[in-house]
């Protein structure tokens, strides 16, 4: 037979310990920003130009999913 320790933690203890925990990690989130936030770098032209190519893998993608209608 093997002669290995195992630790049980109860119901209530693990709940216990999982609601502080992210009470804890709720905390560290609500913690401020310590940076200050940067504007765009793109330029008037840059943020004009079209972004979207129907490219092989989008067309595949609406031809797959077509729905009736």
């Amino acid at each position: 037979m093997r002669d290995s320790k195992r630790t049980t933690v109860g119901r209530r203890d693990f709940l216990r310990k999982l609601s502080l925990g992210a009470a804890g990690a709720g905390a560290t989130l609500a913690t401020p920003l310590t940076t200050s936030a940067h504007a765009d770098s793109e330029s008037d032209d840059e943020k004009r130009k079209p972004r979207y190519k129907e490219t092989d893998h989008v067309k595949a993608y609406y031809r797959v999913n077509r729905y009736p209608g």
